[in-house]
């Protein structure tokens, strides 16, 4: 996907050559760099009130005080030293040359916690602005931060904002364009023989990087992976270095970097006592608890969405009201049938095959266009009429979802059972995400920390997680029996439980740890809302659309040489073994180009009325663990490989006819009838 224009979604790798400044925003997830960035910008990056939302690099333009600069929206990011592959992304800039200055924001009410990667960012001896974002969340809890004196402290410009409000983000904008570097003083002084490890490494390195010397040979006293590559690039002497290391680990019984993290934090201390005071607030909305402990209107809520007891009846009424009703009754019956059924196949269609057919009177070129499968009565129907609506009502659901801060609640309540499938409570949000795009989703998965466990959600995402377009489809089609509905989710349910238990004990690696920044609860906007739904609809037709026409061309092109025939002749052999009609061997062969145009012909035989309930089930299910479509198919390319990816593949065509050969017996052998 290319830059969109302005204000248009835009989580990208940086591949920009512009000559402009360039201004690199930097900082933990979710404290406010992607509303900085839309706010200088002329692009825009998705907001969200959970961390992971940018998983790679946006870039745009923007005019501060008049001047011209290219504005960078990076990764969130805990420390110098990256553990997730998003957070690598950011560590790379810190290696760019070209920046004019990093505007490291934080979240003011959490000063003492991000405060340590200030001090790594001082060290580095980077052009550096601290930006106090969320001043209002930390005055409601009684926090009050001298900005002066903290500017006195670290010898840096500290800017205090609430980006989402728009205050102080005029004095920002002055502060960026009086900036001037200067020279700042690193702050931490480590134990002697840290220290003296340090500038040992230090004496040793002869080229000139765009970080100090020191920072960098913190990050190769820790075995950073990306400052050992860059040193061994310019030649140095890895050998030497390597020697300072290991002599260096055998003097603390503790691991380097945790001395080091425990000495940045007493300083860090040392500093907000001297900045920040915090005063009692009054809140007429905390009750107490059976312990005698005042709780907040908030923290009661959090304690209901985390615990089980309550957090999963709350789960399914999010799932019921949000998935079921509003996406597979609301969009796929009302606005698809509307749009479908009455607007294009009673009034648009009709006409623009008349009109077409007059005016090219060539048969192969009518097929190629308004044919039965055509661009414009296929591929274009499908993506406006069916895929659109169902695409659009599930990102509202999500949107009002991330907005108000309940997915990384149910990160923590799900987290003991994703640990069961290789996976920590983190991985929830690609996989929700995988109901709206599962290539997006794909793309998250850099958010997990360990191979192993982007591996296994990787997988999951590709077998058993529906896009928004596919479940709506499926959930329209289903609805005729609650029985029907029950058993195409209890087995994609346990089908996602028992893979992903098995891949836990199959796949080798590291068994995650799960950690993840708990936003405040809040309401959610409605401009944010609309924003982000239609940002994310517009990204996700501007991918869809293209697919849809280059899938009718290849249909047109296999009828014309005969291909799409055979193809469709070969899948209706595994679709007869499960049960179904050799036509729906059509339904499969679209569901090699997207998941979603399968189910636009699980939906056309539905209405044709080609399908038994026990047959729409069973369709539904084998559809549902079928092949990634082929964004997503690329997407995992790219992520994990060629050989990966096709092994996925390999495993999951046969397995989805398998478990839909299982189904179909079963329901035949006891004579169920839906």
């Amino acid at each position: 996907m290319n830059l969109l224009s302005k204000k248009s979604c835009c989580n990208l790798e940086n591949t920009s050559q512009s000559n402009l400044e360039r201004i690199v925003l930097i900082g933990n997830p979710n404290v406010g760099k992607s509303v900085i960035f839309n706010h200088f910008s002329d692009s825009y990056a998705v907001v969200s009130n959970y961390p992971g939302t940018t998983v790679a690099v946006s870039t745009g333009k923007g005019k501060l005080c008049g001047k011209e600069y290219e504005i960078i929206d990076t990764p969130g990011m805990y420390s110098l030293q990256p553990i997730t592959d998003e957070e690598r992304v950011s560590q790379n800039y810190l290696f760019d040359n070209k920046v004019f200055v990093y505007l490291h924001v934080i979240d003011a009410k959490n000063l003492q916690r991000m405060l340590p990667l200030t001090l790594q960012l001082i060290d580095a001896a980077v052009p550096l602005i601290l930006v106090l974002n969320m001043m209002d969340e930390a005055r409601n809890k009684g926090i009050r931060i001298n900005a002066a004196r903290l500017e006195q402290k670290l010898g840096i410009p500290v800017v205090c904002t609430t980006s989402i409000t728009g205050e102080g983000m005029d004095k920002l904008e002055e502060a960026i364009s009086t900036y001037d570097p200067g020279h700042v003083a690193s702050k931490v002084e480590y134990g002697r023989g840290i220290t003296y490890a340090i500038n040992s490494i230090s004496s040793l390195l002869r080229s000139e990087y765009a970080i100090s010397k020191k920072a960098l040979a913190q990050l190769l006293l820790l075995n950073d992976g990306l400052a050992l590559g860059k040193v061994r690039q310019n030649g140095e002497d890895i050998t030497a270095i390597g020697k300072i290391v290991e002599s260096t680990e055998k003097e603390y019984s503790d691991p380097l970097n945790y001395v080091m993290t425990i000495e940045r934090q007493v300083f860090v201390n040392d500093i907000t006592d001297y900045v920040m005071t915090t005063e009692a607030v009054a809140d007429e909305n905390k009750k107490m608890d059976h312990n005698g402990t005042r709780k907040s209107l908030g923290e009661r809520i959090d304690r209901l969405l985390i615990q089980p007891v309550t957090g999963i009846p709350i789960l399914l009424l999010v799932l019921y009201f949000g998935l079921y009703k509003f996406v597979g009754g609301f969009a796929a019956g009302t606005v698809v049938d509307y749009l479908e059924s009455t607007l294009f196949g009673e009034h648009i269609n009709p006409w623009v095959i008349g009109n077409f057919n007059s005016l090219v009177p060539y048969p192969v070129i009518q097929d190629l266009f308004v044919g039965e499968y055509g661009i414009l009565t296929q591929a274009v129907t499908y993506a406006i009429a069916l895929i659109m609506p169902l695409v659009g009502a599930f990102f509202i659901v999500f949107s009002i979802i991330e907005d108000t801060g309940y997915l990384p609640r149910l990160a923590m309540l799900i987290d003991r059972v994703f640990k069961k499938m290789g996976m920590s409570g983190r991985a929830v949000i690609p996989m929700v995400l995988g109901f709206g795009c599962a290539t997006m989703a794909t793309m998250v998965t850099r958010t997990l920390e360990t191979r192993r466990e982007k591996l296994i959600s990787n997988m999951l995402l590709a077998l058993a997680i529906p896009c928004s377009a596919q479940l709506g489809v499926i959930l329209g089609v289903l609805s005729f029996s609650s029985a029907a509905l029950a058993i195409w989710a209890v087995v994609i349910g346990l089908e996602l439980v028992v893979i992903g238990y098995l891949a836990s004990k199959v796949i080798p690696g590291e068994k995650p740890s799960f950690f993840i920044e708990m936003p405040p609860l809040r309401l959610p906007k409605l401009s944010n809302v609309l924003v982000k739904t239609y940002s994310r609809m517009q990204w996700y037709f501007l991918e869809v659309l293209p697919l849809f026409v280059l899938a009718s061309v290849l249909i047109w092109v296999g009828r014309l040489t005969g291909l799409f025939d055979i193809a469709v002749r070969l899948l209706g052999y595994p679709s007869q073994w499960i049960g179904l009609p050799a036509e729906a061997g059509l339904m499969f062969f679209y569901g090699f180009f997207r998941r979603d145009f399968g189910a636009a012909g699980l939906f056309d035989m539905y209405n044709a009325q080609l399908l038994t309930g026990v047959n729409l089930v069973v369709a539904s299910i084998t559809l549902t663990l079928f092949m990634p479509c082929i964004a997503q198919f690329l997407v995992t390319v790219k992520e994990r490989g060629v050989k990966t990816a096709l092994a996925m593949a390999a495993f999951i065509f046969p397995g989805a006819f398998a478990v839909g050969f299982l189904v179909n017996y079963f329901l035949t052998a006891f004579g169920v009838v839906l």
